[in-house]
């Protein structure tokens, strides 16, 4: 079984297309949640979720932007975005929103979360935030979003990696590139991060999304490069924050 893993869209219709035109072939697709927020495509890319997806996970902005919990503690710029999107989505959208189910949800030999198992809304950015996750798991591989950033941690016995997908060297950043984290049958756990697909944070502007490939015993890491002008454009045409067009080229 082949599942493509996807999180952190936030409305951005041209880094999905791009991801699903570019994925290799798969059995199932799986996502994390934030499928709306900061991007002005939120309709579409729900829709599409809707549609495509076997699992998914509610995301802070998806429960956000359909009215189960407020704003407050945001900075001003997701604000702004949260208020733009709930008074756009579509009635089909928001209750598509509101079914979402808080995670962990379980596959057979996977778990997926939105921010840690242990809260939704807690990011794991380091080893002390994967180490209770990573403890109490009793799948091999855990995958979540939220932070924006492709990569995670493994466990071995009592030996800790930072998984840390490195592009080989002399790529193109304006082209795809892929790397392989093969998964180890010695009791070694996972706890992994696709990637953003809609705004990642990691300094890559690329799409970032993943592909879980139980027979060949590998997750592999992908970036896609998507037409990042047209989508800075619809949020500056929207009028959301300029800052959310900028940050996309930046990757953070």
């Amino acid at each position: 079984m082949r599942a493509l893993i996807l999180s952190d869209i936030h409305g951005n219709l041209e880094a999905l297309d791009a991801v699903l035109a570019a994925a290799p072939q798969h059995d199932a697709v799986w996502n994390l949640g934030d499928v709306v927020g900061y991007g002005a495509s939120p309709n579409e890319t729900v829709e599409c979720m809707r549609l495509l997806a076997d699992f998914n996970v509610r995301g802070n902005h998806d429960k956000v932007c359909c009215g189960l919990v407020s704003a407050e503690g945001y900075n001003p710029a997701a604000q702004r975005a949260v208020q733009w999107t709930t008074e756009r989505l579509t009635d089909r959208s928001v209750r598509w929103l509101e079914s979402l189910q808080e995670g962990p949800l379980f596959t057979s030999n996977s778990s997926l979360a939105h921010g840690s198992p242990m809260d939704e809304d807690r990011y794991i950015l380091n080893i002390q935030d994967a180490w209770e996750p990573l403890q109490r798991a009793e799948q091999r591989t855990s995958f979540f979003g939220h932070t924006h950033m492709q990569g995670g941690f493994q466990l071995r016995g009592s030996e800790w990696v930072h998984v840390k997908p490195v592009q080989s060297e002399g790529v193109d950043a304006d082209k795809r590139s892929q790397w392989v984290l093969p998964l180890r049958e010695d009791g070694t756990r996972y706890l992994l991060n696709p990637g953003s697909v809609g705004q990642p944070r990691d300094g890559d502007w690329r799409a970032a999304y993943a592909v879980l490939d139980e027979e060949a015993n590998e997750v592999t890491f992908y970036r896609e490069p998507y037409d990042l002008a047209l989508a800075q454009g619809r949020i500056l045409m929207a009028g959301l924050p300029e800052r959310l067009a900028l940050r996309l080229r930046e990757g953070r």
